[in-house]
């Protein structure tokens, strides 16, 4: 691989002009088909396999007038201190808001009047009007949006407080200038790292245009393939911090070469040849992570698995071809002034009295006292982990949204006026004729937790019935939950419970049943990569031990900040509650990836100087001098990218992104900085060790570059000449 990788880097070089243009044309072929593509209508979410989904399309089938997974809101009224809704002026501002939803689009199925179906509170101080809609939240118009935003304006200015709650609401989050920050911040820590502003764009540049290809594809397409708004999200989250990184190994390694004294050609072909293959591999544990959320078996995580993973193989293709086609026209640019300076002064150096750097003197830190770097590195993990212990697991509602939106005021309100539960009611649908539904209702009433139960609504022919069940609690609590399952439990099978509360309870209980099969399949298959990589199988084996245990701890930190409220301020978090139940699949997907790119850099580094001679603790050394500064600012780097979307508006997107900074924060600086070189030099020589016959057994792809090096030192004999290896 590393030979086929070189010839790649020196003709990438020498054929810039061309695979400069490829890459601008593909990117605006993508930019053209994003903006002339039709805007993405749906963002269906079904969860096949689920009584929840089960009941979806029962109502689908025989009770399409239900509208039973379209959108739904709830306009919430409030009288003024000391006067009630059933006043006749508060009713006829009501009322006259209800004509209007009726006549304010098409796409609404059904409003209804509070007066004429309970919806006053007790007291007489709140009411609420419900909106169903025929298709989901993302599906409806501008228009209908807005005919929904502005009903009440009258009511408010007769006095009346008006809110509106529930999914048609539902938008495109917002992340505002937080990922431009992000950007910049990584600018700034490439500067620093490479003191050369060429050296520092290259991989900001290329980053951003593996992201503009990636999610231009996306928004072209996500009509056709029914992509949502956080595909994309996704995509470019993750897309931008393993370009960026990517770029920056090459570059780095490229500077390295230059400072050997080859000439640019030459060090492009060997970077690509050497760090390529690093980032080839770490760019496979990427996808195969990002892939694996197939197994879930839910079509919107698939779909933005696949489109992330599509992302990641522009970012190595980028990386492997642009990368080098730009550096010949930087040429030796990429070092800075200071940096050359410092070069020609350290010739004048004897070999050997060099100036160590400061990943020469961790590593020989760590070296000296492994043991106490071990127990220090995983107790401190391990503590951070012990929230982890306390998760619960939901999907956010309303009232995780700021209390600055009119969600989660309308969220506040309906609390109030009707209990927590009122905001998330239960559909039960039964399917049989009314006797079954008398029998059912019947039966709910009698269960602890329930707060209401509406009579039976029959469709036309009689056959399917659709029972509203209000719980006592709110709907992300782990009571409702326990209501869920004892509505089930005591029912027959013909009657199914589903809705938006139960739909998010069977989503969570699906995430928890494919985590240990999906943790199974991507450790298992990164494992065997990494084996091949390495040539070990204890090094794997600590990279994987490693991952789990940043991974955890990370979770822990998410559990402490988003659902005890620890330092909940700080980082925006208005609302406590249940961490979302995709979390930890993603923490798994998408962190195992991004962890191995600095296990296989760092430790390349590391296994390339062992099979050229270096003793065990040698070659630890070399891999931090060579590696350590730049494992450190892409750890910066895709930190600060990461950290970047806290500040979105989206409580899911904010969550994804201190989750993912804060395992990468652990398992770049704790774990590959400090616990794998104290595992390795505890190990010695057992940790490259690999039973003779799997060594016969697994392909030889040269990832350090051995075969490579001594092929171009044959042709460099008199007997050979250079030009049959470099012609392409």
């Amino acid at each position: 691989m590393a030979t086929f990788l070189y010839r790649l880097g020196r003709s990438a070089f020498r054929r810039r002009h061309l695979v400069a243009l490829i890459w601008v044309a593909l990117l605006a072929l993508a930019g053209v088909g994003a903006a002339s593509a039709p805007a993405a209508t749906s963002s269906s979410f079904s969860i096949p396999g689920t009584e929840a989904q089960k009941a979806f399309d029962l109502l689908e089938e025989r009770f399409p007038a239900a509208g039973a997974d379209g959108a739904t809101a709830r306009v919430v009224f409030k009288a003024p201190e000391g006067r009630k809704m059933t006043d006749p002026a508060h009713k006829a501002e009501v009322r006259k808001a209800v004509g209007e939803l009726k006549s304010g689009s098409d796409q609404v199925v059904n409003v209804t009047d509070p007066y004429t179906v309970q919806a006053v509170s007790r007291d007489g101080t709140t009411a609420y009007v419900q909106v169903s809609y025929k298709v989901s939240g993302m599906e409806l118009t501008d228009a209908t949006r807005e005919a929904l935003k502005e009903t009440g304006e009258e009511a408010r200015k007769s006095g009346l407080t008006v809110e509106i709650g529930g999914d048609a609401l539902q938008t495109v989050p917002e992340s505002g200038a937080s990922e431009i920050i992000g950007v910049i911040v990584a600018g700034i820590v490439l500067v620093i790292t490479f003191g050369s502003l060429v050296a520092a764009g290259l991989p900001l540049l290329t980053a951003i245009i593996g992201v503009g290809i990636g999610v231009s594809t996306i928004t072209a397409l996500a009509s056709v393939l029914d992509l949502g708004s956080t595909t994309s999200t996704l995509a470019m989250m993750i897309g931008l911090a393993v370009g960026i990184d990517y770029a920056l190994f090459i570059v780095s390694r490229y500077r390295a070469e230059l400072a050997e004294g080859r000439e640019p050609e030459e060090a492009a072909g060997r970077a690509v040849g050497t760090a390529g293959s690093a980032v080839v591999f770490a760019g496979l544990t990427v996808v195969i992570a990002l892939v694996g959320l197939a197994v879930v078996n839910i079509p919107m995580l698939t779909k933005m698995g696949f489109a992330a993973a599509g992302t990641v193989l522009i970012a190595v293709l980028i990386a492997l071809t642009l990368i080098p086609a730009l550096l010949g026209y930087a040429g030796k640019r990429v070092v800075g002034r200071k940096a050359r300076k410092a070069r020609k002064a350290a010739e004048s150096v004897p070999t050997g009295d060099e100036k160590p750097n400061m990943g020469t003197r961790w590593a020989r830190f760590v070296l000296r006292r492994p043991v106490a770097v071990l127990l220090v590195g995983v107790i401190g993990l391990g503590a951070v982990a012990v929230p982890a212990a306390s998760l619960e697991m939901g999907l956010p509602d309303d009232g995780a949204q700021p209390t600055s939106t009119t969600q989660r005021r309308a969220y506040d309100l309906l609390s109030d006026g009707f209990g927590p539960g009122s905001n998330g009611p239960l559909m039960v649908v039964v399917d049989g004729d009314k006797a079954a539904a008398d029998r059912t209702v019947t039966g709910i009433k009698g269960l602890d937790g329930v707060a209401a139960v509406t009579p039976a609504t029959a469709n036309k022919a009689g056959d399917t019935s659709i029972i509203t069940v209000v719980p006592k609690d709110r709907p992300s609590s782990v009571e409702t939950e326990n209501l869920v399952h004892s509505i089930r439990d005591t029912t027959g099978d013909d009657v199914l419970v589903t809705g938006a509360t139960a739909m998010n309870i069977d989503f969570s209980q699906k995430m928890n049943d494919a985590l240990l099969p999906y943790l199974a399949l991507v450790v298992g298959l990164a494992f065997l990569l990494l084996m091949v990589v390495f040539r070990s199988v204890l090094v794997p084996l600590k990279a994987a031990l490693g991952f789990l245990l940043s991974v955890v701890a990370a979770l822990g930190a998410v559990v402490a900040v988003f659902q005890w409220g620890w330092l909940g301020s700080l980082f925006g978090v208005e609302q406590t509650g249940p961490i979302m139940s995709m979390m930890p699949i993603f923490m798994v997907g998408v962190v195992f990836g991004l962890a191995m790119d600095y296990e296989v850099f760092l430790v390349t580094r590391m296994r390339e100087a062992y099979v050229h001679g270096e003793r065990p603790g040698e070659a630890i050394v070399t891999g931090f001098r060579h590696g350590a500064r730049v494992v450190t600012a892409a750890a910066v780097i895709m930190i600060a990218v990461f950290a970047g979307f806290i500040g979105s508006s989206e409580q899911m997107v904010k969550m994804i992104g201190f989750g993912l900074a804060v395992a990468v924060f652990f398992d770049a600086f704790v774990v590959r900085m400090a616990i794998v070189p104290a595992v390795l030099a505890l190990l010695g020589r057992k940790a490259w060790w690999l039973p003779r016959w799997l060594d016969r057994a697994l392909p030889n792809v040269d990832v350090e570059g051995e075969g490579l090096r001594k092929e171009l030192a044959a042709d460099a004999s008199p007997e050979g000449g250079e030009r049959e290896l470099v012609r392409v």
